[in-house]
């Protein structure tokens, strides 16, 4: 059964504590769970940002949305409990409780759609929002975000002279921990631009190994004879580790001609080439920073 978005737990979880004794939050998750007969891979599959399960954010969402509706309370911190509300609901409420329809409740309505006197709401309306949880919407919005900047690095890359490419591929080994100084990569990357490498970087900064290269500013798809090609200049080089990288693709053949032998070869696409470059803030900056806060019960205890 698929991951329920988090309005479809929302009954489930009043009809679970509908005894009215406090339940704990974690004994909620995995009640909720069970009752939608999640698999083990269902119950384990985490949001992007891999702090949190699917099914822990979506079930702490619907319980936030019951509380904020008066639906349930949070008696003790960890725990819920159904109010006379809530068992209302239960009892004249629809088979499935969304958002739309715990927009009768003012207060409900007032978070639903607050926000700072000169800003925006912070909901915004529409469907996307009435299925998503909010940390969801958030995810969704910088991966839409992440993938439009990649696809502009792409086409600059594209579009940009062979050296400068070849530079690039030097910035971003650097970037992401290899080869020294920027100096020194240089150097390596114009002293070897034969034999079908095209450079030469350290692994590490102590230069314990090395790692070749080949940049390839490509429209077409990579075939198999130019890794065949690579992979000769690395055996003749006794070499053990290489990456080749395009701002094209690869075919079928030339990733499963990477896979075959004893030597490393890595190989970076375009899109896998951007999506670098993105991670390691190569060619692109920070344009603004969101920090979500979350209550620190810790802070409120009494001793």
């Amino acid at each position: 059964m698929p991951i329920p978005d988090f309005q479809s737990v929302m009954r489930p979880i009043l009809s679970t504590v509908a005894d009215g004794v406090p339940l704990a939050l974690g004994e909620l998750r995995e009640r909720i769970a069970s009752d939608f007969q999640l698999s083990e891979d269902e119950r384990s599959e985490r949001l992007p940002s891999g702090k949190q399960t699917v099914m822990n954010n979506r079930v702490g969402w619907g319980r936030t949305y019951l509380n904020k509706a008066g639906l349930l309370s949070i008696p003790t911190k960890g725990m819920v409990q159904i109010t006379e509300r809530g068992r209302e609901a239960l009892s004249t409420g629809p088979a499935r409780i969304t958002v739309s329809w715990l927009k009768q409740f003012p207060e409900f309505a007032a978070f639903h759609t607050s926000s700072p006197a000169d800003s925006p709401p912070l909901i915004l309306q529409g469907d996307p929002t009435e299925q998503a949880t909010p940390d969801e919407q958030l995810a969704a919005a910088h991966q839409a975000l992440t993938q439009s900047l990649a696809g502009d690095l792409l086409a600059q890359v594209r579009a940009a002279s062979p050296t400068f490419f070849e530079q690039l591929v030097v910035d971003l080994m650097i970037a992401m921990g290899y080869g020294g100084s920027r100096k020194e990569a240089g150097q390596a990357t114009q002293q070897t631009n034969d034999d079908g490498i095209d450079g030469i970087i350290k692994e590490d900064k102590l230069g314990l190994d090395v790692i070749y290269l080949q940049a390839k500013r490509w429209t077409n798809t990579v075939h198999r004879p130019e890794i065949d090609k690579f992979i000769g200049a690395l055996t003749r080089q006794r070499a053990r580790k290489g990456v080749f990288i395009t701002t094209s693709d690869f075919s079928d053949g030339a990733r499963n001609a990477a896979m075959s032998l004893d030597i490393k070869v890595v190989l970076i696409d375009g899109p896998e080439l951007a999506r670098l470059m993105v991670e390691n803030n190569l060619g692109c900056s920070v344009r603004q920073v969101y920090e979500v806060r979350q209550l620190d019960s810790d802070y409120f205890v009494e001793y």
